[in-house]
Formats: structure tokens, C-alpha cells, sequence
């Protein structure tokens, strides 16, 4: 008893498959409905045995049908039936992101090892210093003149703008600038003679 086998381009009929991704290159949301209905299960189940992981195997899946809905050209009927063409971009797309989790914990550990245990050390010379010139600045600011002193308190603690200390000190706009610059100049030299 002999039996003829036909495949897909010596019979005249379209697999039920191939004539929902002929709807899908003309855009038909209901032949992506229906593909979707037919094969994510499927397509689910072998990225779920991959990963070992649900959520993943979710979002896997939701990428394969994406990638089918954009590049539905891609499948060529006449290479062979097209579950099997979809369980290999399901395969792939899986085995992708076993590769990329697998880099990422590899970088982590690597990074792990790379990093030295951090270890503070107390800068006590530096906190001296940071101490005696603190110091300093206060005694050099209080030789300032009151409203020198306070034109400058309000621009550097207080953040107000030339303007807003001229009107907060009722004086002349230039005159306040004048102020804050020959006040941050005596600061400057005072600081800079002490180091």
C-alpha cells in the first residue's frame, strides 16, 4: 500500500496557518486574535520548560507574538508548516534570554570580585583643617563691615539676587554689588594669606 504525501506547494489547499499570516501581512487584528488563540499555549509551554521561570516565559512570549505581528514576512511557507517555523523563533527567543540572564548574574559576580571591601578611614588632618578654616572665614567675615557682611549672608545663605538684597537693604543696586564683590575679595586675600 503506497501513500502519497503532499507538501504545502503541491496542494492547493492553504493550511489554516498560512492563510491567518496572509491575513496578518495586510494588518488583520483578528488573524493575530486567532493565531495567538491557536499557538501561545504551545509557544508557552516551550519557554516555559526553558526558562524554568513564568513571568519570564510571559514576557518571552509576548515578544515572539510581537515579533510575529512586525515581521509576519518573515515566514516563507514554502520552507514548511508554520508551527514549526514559530516553535523556533519561540526557541531562540528563549534561549536569548537564558544567554543575557546568564551575562548579567556573570558581570554581577565579576563586578563583586573586582571591588575592593570598603574601608573609611577617619581623615583626621583633613577634619582639622576643614575646622581651623571654617574658623578662619568666621573671624575674616566679621571684620566686614555689618551691612557688607549681611549683603553677602544674603546672597550665599539665603540665595537672593542682587537685586532682592538691594530692595531687602534698601540701598542702590550698584552699591550692593559693590559690597559682595569687595567682600568676597577680602575673604579671598584673608584666606590666602593664612595658607
Amino acid at each position: 500500500m503506497f501513500l502519497a504525501v503532499l507538501t504545502p506547494s503541491e496542494s492547493n489547499e492553504v493550511s489554516p496557518d498560512a492563510a491567518l499570516v496572509n491575513r496578518l501581512l495586510q494588518r488583520d487584528v483578528s488573524a493575530f486574535e486567532d493565531l495567538y488563540d491557536r499557538h501561545s499555549r504551545i509557544v508557552y509551554t516551550l519557554v516555559l520548560r526553558i526558562l524554568q521561570q513564568a513571568s519570564t516565559a510571559e514576557e518571552v512570549v509576548q515578544d515572539v507574538f510581537l515579533h510575529l505581528w512586525r515581521n509576519a514576512a518573515q515566514y516563507d511557507g514554502s520552507r514548511g508548516p508554520f508551527l514549526p517555523w514559530l516553535l523556533t523563533l519561540a526557541r531562540n527567543r528563549a534561549l536569548d534570554q537564558l544567554r543575557l540572564k546568564s551575562e548579567r548574574q556573570r558581570r554581577r559576580e565579576e563586578q563583586a570580585e573586582e571591588l575592593p571591601p570598603v574601608v573609611a578611614i577617619p581623615d583626621f588632618e583633613g577634619s582639622l583643617d576643614e575646622k581651623r578654616r571654617a574658623k578662619r572665614v568666621r573671624e575674616l567675615v566679621a571684620l566686614l563691615n555689618p551691612k557688607q557682611k549681611r549683603a553677602i549672608e544674603l546672597a550665599y545663605f539665603e540665595g537672593l539676587s542682587h537685586a532682592e538684597i538691594a530692595n531687602a537693604l534698601q540701598e542702590p543696586l550698584g552699591t550692593v554689588k559693590g559690597w559682595i564683590r569687595n567682600g568676597l575679595l577680602r575673604l579671598k586675600e584673608g584666606l590666602q594669606a593664612t595658607s
